[in-house]
C-alpha cells in the first residue's frame, strides 16, 4: 500500500492533470498467488481464470507460478499464448463457436469444457474431421443442495453446464465417440464463497458425485475441476476468506473422498488478483444536493463497473494531495458522510454511498482497494467517450527508475 500512495503523491507533485489510473502491485500479486500454489494439497492444481483480469503484465507475472490458465473465449486463448506458448489451458463457456473449438485445438488447449450434448457432438465432429482426439470435461449443472453465494451457476436454472438429470446421456455419448476423450468433470457451481469450511464441503460433494459416476459408468477419468468460487469480502477487507483453514481441511478430505487417480483442479480468478489492484481517481468537485454530499471524481463506473454491478459501496481511502493551483479557496469536508460519483450523465454512476470520511478536499485522490479483478475488464470503457485511465504496474527493482515522475525504486512494466 505504501508504494501505491507514494507513487500517487509523487505524480501529483509533478503534474496538474487530474489523476486517474489503475495501479497494480505485482510483488503482492506474485507472493499472494505463490503461497496459494505452495500450500494447496500436493494432489491439486491451481489455474488462474483470466476473465478476472487479462492484462498482459498480470498474465506474465502469474505464468511461472500457476499450473495454467482458464479461459472463456478464443481471444483469451490468444492472450495466454502470447505470453506462455506452452502453459496448460482450460477452455470453458456456454456458447463456443466452431471457430473457437477449432482455435482451441490449434492452440493446444489442454481440456475443453463441454457445456451441452449438442456442443459435445460439435466438438466430436470437428475433431473427427481432423483425425484427432480432443480431451474434454463435461460441465454439470448439479441439482444440489449447494451453498448460497453471491453468484450461482448451478443448483438452479442457468445457462451453464449439462443438467444433472441428463448427465447419463452425455457420458454414454462421450464414451461412444472416438474423437473425444472424457477426462473428467467440471463442476463450477458458485462464485464468491467466503466460508472456507463450506467450500471444503462443496468440494467433498463434488467428489461424491464423481465417484458415483465412475462406478455407474465404469469410467477411467483423470480430472475433477472444482472451479473457482472463492470470494473476496468487499464489505470488510480485514475479514477475508481463511485460506489456511481451507487447505488444512481440504487435504484430509481429499485423501478420504477424492477418487483414486483423479487430480482436483481449481480455477480461481477474483481471489487471486483482486487484492493487488487499486483504482485511483482525483476529486474534481464536492457539492451538496438535497442534504447529501457528493464527491465527483475523474472517472467512474465506465472504468470500474464492479460496485454498481454488485450493488455495493466499494472500499476506499482518501489520499491527501497538497498541490492546489487555483487562486481561490479549496473546498473540503470534515467528518462528513459522502457519496462518491463519477463523470457520467446518469445517477447510477455511484461507486460508494453514504460513507463517513475524516477529511476530503477537491484535488485529493480517492483510492479504491481490491480493484484488481472485474474492474476495468468488465466496464463499458467508451460510454460518453471520456479518456481511459492509465494502467500502471509496479514492482520492486534492484535500482531506482525515474519513469513518469516515479522515483521510489519501482519499475513500470
Amino acid at each position: 500500500m505504501n508504494q501505491i500512495v507514494d507513487y500517487i503523491q509523487s505524480r501529483k507533485e509533478n503534474s496538474s492533470e487530474p489523476f486517474c489510473a489503475f495501479l497494480y502491485d505485482l510483488d503482492h500479486l506474485r507472493e499472494h498467488v505463490r503461497r496459494r500454489v505452495e500450500t494447496l494439497p500436493a494432489s491439486c492444481r491451481l489455474f488462474y481464470a483470466i476473465k478476472a483480469n487479462s492484462d498482459e503484465p498480470i498474465l506474465r507475472t502469474l505464468a511461472p507460478i500457476v499450473d495454467g490458465f482458464e479461459v472463456a473465449s478464443l481471444g483469451e486463448v490468444k492472450k495466454v499464448r502470447a505470453v506462455a506458448p506452452d502453459i496448460p489451458i482450460l477452455f470453458g463457456g456456454p456458447g463456443k463457436t466452431d471457430e473457437e473449438i477449432e482455435g482451441a485445438i490449434d492452440h493446444h488447449v489442454s481440456l475443453l469444457h463441454v457445456e451441452s450434448v449438442h456442443e459435445l457432438q460439435r466438438v466430436a465432429n470437428l475433431a473427427s474431421q481432423r483425425g484427432i482426439q480432443v480431451p474434454i470435461l463435461l460441465r454439470v449443472n448439479l441439482r444440489g443442495p449447494l451453498p448460497d453465494a453471491t453468484l450461482a451457476m448451478a443448483g438452479r436454472p442457468t445457462q451453464f453446464g449439462i443438467d444433472e438429470t441428463e448427465i447419463a446421456e452425455a457420458i454414454r455419448l462421450a464414451q461412444g465417440l472416438e474423437s473425444v476423450k472424457l477426462e473428467g468433470f467440471h463442476l463450477h457451481s458458485l462464485s464468491n464463497n467466503l466460508n472456507p469450511e463450506q467450500h471444503v464441503r462443496l468440494v467433498e460433494y463434488y467428489c461424491e458425485r464423481v465417484t458415483g459416476w465412475i462406478k455407474e459408468f465404469a469410467l477411467q477419468i483423470t480430472y475433477l475441476n472444482a472451479g473457482g468460487g472463492i470470494g473476496v469480502n468487499y464489505a470488510d477487507l480485514e475479514e477475508q476468506f481463511d485460506w489456511d483453514l481451507f487447505v488444512k481441511r481440504l487435504g484430509p478430505m481429499l485423501e478420504a473422498k477424492c477418487p483414486a487417480g483423479v487430480t482436483p483442479l481449481f480455477e480461481c480468478g477474483r481471489y487471486l488478483t483482486a487484492s493487488c489492484g487499486y483504482y485511483a481517481v482525483e476529486v474534481l468537485d464536492i457539492k451538496r444536493n438535497h442534504g447529501k454530499n457528493y464527491v465527483v471524481i475523474r472517472g467512474g463506473t465506465h472504468h470500474f463497473r464492479l460496485p454498481v454491478s454488485w450493488q455495493h459501496s466499494h472500499p476506499f481511502q482518501v489520499i491527501p494531495v497538497e498541490r492546489w493551483d487555483y487562486p481561490f479557496l479549496r473546498k473540503e469536508l470534515h467528518d462528513n458522510e459522502i457519496t462518491v460519483v463519477g463523470q457520467l450523465c446518469t445517477p447510477k454512476d455511484v461507486l460508494a454511498k453514504d460513507i463517513v470520511v475524516p477529511r476530503v478536499r477537491i484535488g485529493d485522490v480517492i483510492l479504491f482497494q481490491y480493484a484488481g479483478a472485474y474492474g476495468w475488464a468488465i466496464s463499458h470503457h467508451d460510454f460518453l467517450s471520456h479518456p481511459h485511465p492509465e494502467h500502471v504496474y509496479l514492482e520492486q527493482s534492484d535500482r531506482t527508475f525515474a519513469v513518469g515522475g516515479n522515483k521510489h525504486g519501482r519499475r513500470i512494466v
